[in-house]
This record gives structure tokens, sequence and C-alpha cells, in this order.
């Protein structure tokens, strides 16, 4: 008997299988960081390309709906950290990365920095709610740190004016992006709790990435929010970006305009308010009025009965001037409340917003016309240079070569066939001609 027909004898498929089975075995869950190259998303929807570093590269695959979900474009040289499990595809025998998830590289560090600068302070108790301070029912004056040219502070100043016209709302500003805007911050923090003026301060900005809002996770300002000894409200980027110092400030507000909302009272609870208020201070001056006169009428008759008639003509008297001063008296403190009232709707009414659009609308008509010839001029510019661009796209098109007569060879999952050795005989090709395609299939010489 032959010693060779004791041999195990596989087949490439066999052989194949057994190497992913070996390598999806052997290696879990892992994390790879690298930069992209040979990028490519065919019309399925999945995503291939090679993860590398200055030695090596591996073959990696992140299939649809894995890829739409992505919050960055895969481009050639983008540095990113991905996590998939290792395999291999068995039809060529290529080991490759199958990823479900993939992010930025520098967000991802930012990310881990954040959740352990996070857990650090949290630890000391800085993020404590018992440690949080209530804010004042009327503010009489806000400290609003942000940039005085972005988006947030005109929200803020906007909502502001609309419902409590009377706070006073001062400016402080700071740099809200880049290295030097931490330290500003701090400052201006500590400047604003020192000085006594303010009886509650924002610290506010936009919304952006995390590295754009990163200023807002320094370790100095979230110790420096919970140090100041007046009450600080955050309202940094959207309702869902979260920063330190939000969790160190006494109040996180989800947008810049939901914080001056909760900064202020509305005006029109408090006219309510103020009217109720008025009411009831009417009613308790009419109970009072009245029950002074019926004591009045008591003693009146008490003393009939008791005392003769000239001592009680001269305390009747003295009873009717007493209810004369008296009623003046109330009728007085009436005018007086009357008048604060009216004070306090004509100046609520002075601040209302329709004066305000009015006045911005007469701006907006002088201004209206500036545009205008800008954009023509801008919209002639740029016509031009798009027909420039598509006159050098249609000079270098590979379909300007394909209407000449020749054609574009492509497997169905979208390789072109540039040499005789990237197609084997059975294998199913695509012809892109200048009218359509037409489906090929490769043949032996020897068939022909």
């Amino acid at each position: 008997m032959n010693a060779d027909d004791s041999r195990d004898v596989l087949t490439p498929s066999q052989l194949n299988t057994l190497a992913r089975d070996l390598l999806e075995g052997s290696f879990p869950l892992i994390w790879v960081e690298g930069e992209l190259g040979n990028v490519s998303r065919p019309s399925s929807g999945h995503l291939y390309f090679v993860l590398k570093d200055e030695r090596a590269q591996v073959r990696c695959a992140m299939f649809k709906p894995k890829s739409t979900w992505l919050k960055f474009i895969p481009r050639e040289g983008v540095h990113v950290l991905a996590r998939g499990r290792l395999t291999l595809y068995e039809a060529r025998g290529e080991y490759q990365l199958v990823l479900d998830h993939m992010e930025e590289a520098g967000e991802g560090a930012l990310r881990r920095a954040f959740d352990e600068l996070k857990a650090k302070l949290g630890a000391e108790g800085l993020f404590d709610s018992e440690r949080k301070r209530p804010l004042p029912h009327f503010a009489r004056r806000i400290g609003v740190i942000t940039s005085p040219s972005g988006a947030a502070v005109r929200d803020v100043l906007s909502v502001l004016a609309r419902r409590f016209p009377l706070v006073e709302a001062e400016i402080l500003p700071v740099q809200v992006q880049g290295a030097t805007a931490a330290p500003q911050i701090v400052r201006m923090l500590q400047r604003a709790a020192a000085s006594g003026r303010y009886d509650a301060l924002l610290l506010t900005r936009g919304g952006g990435s995390l590295e754009d809002l990163w200023s807002f996770n320094d370790e100095r300002l979230a110790r420096a929010i919970a140090a100041s000894p007046v009450p600080v409200v955050s309202a940094v980027g959207h309702e869902t970006d979260f920063s330190l110092s939000d969790f160190a400030a006494d109040l996180r507000a989800p947008t810049p305009s939901v914080a001056a909302e909760l900064l202020v009272p509305s005006r029109d609870d408090l006219l309510r308010r103020l009217r109720a208020l008025d009411a009831r201070l009417r009613n308790l001056q009419a109970q009072q009025l009245r029950a002074a006169m019926q004591r009045a009428d008591r003693a009146a008759l008490r003393l009939n009965a008791l005392r003769p008639r000239a001592r009680l003509d001269a305390l009747c008297k003295r009873q009717a001037d007493a209810l004369r001063r008296l009623s003046a008296a109330w009728q007085r403190r009436i005018d007086r409340e009357r008048a604060r009232v009216r004070h306090a709707d004509a100046v609520l009414r002075a601040a209302h917003p329709q004066r305000r659009i009015a006045r911005l609308r007469e701006r907006l008509a002088a201004v209206s016309s500036r545009p205008q010839a800008a954009v023509v001029r801008r919209l002639g510019n740029e016509t031009l240079r798009l027909r420039g661009l598509a006159r050098s796209l249609e000079a270098i098109s590979p379909l300007a070569t394909v209407a000449r007569g020749y054609a574009i060879l492509r497997h169905p999952d979208g390789r072109v066939v540039r040499s005789v050795l990237d197609a084997a005989p059975g294998d199913r090709l695509d012809a892109r001609l200048a009218d359509g395609q037409l489906p090929l299939r490769v043949i032996d010489p020897g068939e022909a």
C-alpha cells in the first residue's frame, strides 16, 4: 500500500474554512488604529478599504447598514480607530477585518480623556447634587460669559428681552474655542464671581464637535464653577452635547435659549400675579374697613347707653373723623398701588417684542438692497467657474473614451479589469459601452 494513501488531502475551500474558523476562534473583538487607504464604496452600500501604518496593512470591510451610521466621511489618509472581528474571505484566501464601528482617532482620544476626567471629578464629589446652589427667583443682573459674536448670545438676549425686560444682562466676552479659550473663561468666571455684581452667571456657546467644545471640558474650569459663590448655569452646545461644565454647574440647560428662560420669570406670568395681588389687596382693604366701621358702630351704641349725651356726641364726632381719615388713608394707599401697577405695565409694554420687531424691520428694509448686487455678481462668477470645471471634467471623463468605440470591463463587484490576469475562465464581466452595458463571460482559449 502506498504511504501517500494515508495522508489527509484538503481542497482549497476546506483549507480556507479551517483557517477562517481558527482565526475567528482565536481572536476576540479587537480595536485597530491606523490610516485609511484604497477606500471604495460600491453601489451595494458596503465599504471596503485597508488600514495601514508605516510597515503593514490589513484589508477591512464594513457592511451596510453599519457603514451608513458613520459620523464622518471615510477618505484616503484619515486616521481612524476601528472595532471588528478577524476573519478570512474563503473565495480568495485573504484574511480581513469585518468592522462594526469606526470613529476618527482624534475624537476617540478626546472621548476617552473626557470619560476619565469625568470619573475623576465625580469621585471627588464635584458633581454631587447636594452642593448645587438654587437660582434666584428674581435675578436683577445676569453675567453672560460667551463669545460676543456667536449665535448663542443673540438667542439669550432675545429671550431675556421677551420674558423679563427689567433684568440687566451684561456680556462678559471670552473665546469659546481654541487653546487659549479655557484659561480666558476661568479668569472671567472668577472675576465675575468675586465682583459681587451678579445674581447669576450663564456660561454658554453654540453647538459643535467634541473638539470644538473641548474648552468646556477643562478641569480648571470645572473646579472654578464648583467654587463660584454665585450660581452658575451652563448651556453649552445642543441638547445632545454634554461637557464637564454642565455637570459642575448648578443647573444644566439643553440650549442657550432654554437657559435664558430658566433664569428669569415670564413677563406675562408676573402681570397676572400682580393683577391677582391687586385684587386681593382691594378685597382685604374693603373687609378691614367694614370691620372697623362695625366696631365703631358697636362702640357708639355702648356709649349711648352708658354716657351722657354731650360725651356721646363728642365721641361720635371723633368716630366720624377717624373713619374719614381711615377711608382717606386706604384710598391713598390704593391710589399708590394702582400707580405702581400702571407704571410696571407701561415699562413692560415699552419693551414689547413688537416694538423691537418694527425697528428691526426698518433696519432690514434699509440694508436689504445691498446683498442683491453681491449675490448676482457671485452667481455670475460661480457660473463661469462651474462651466470651466464641466469642460475639464468632460475632457478627462472615461465616458468620452468609451464613446469613441472603447469599452470598460468590470467585475460584478465593481473592480475594473486592467489586465488579462485580472480575469479567469468562467468569470462574469460587464462591458460598459457608450449606449449601455453588455454582460460577458470569460472562456478558456481552448473552448474558442
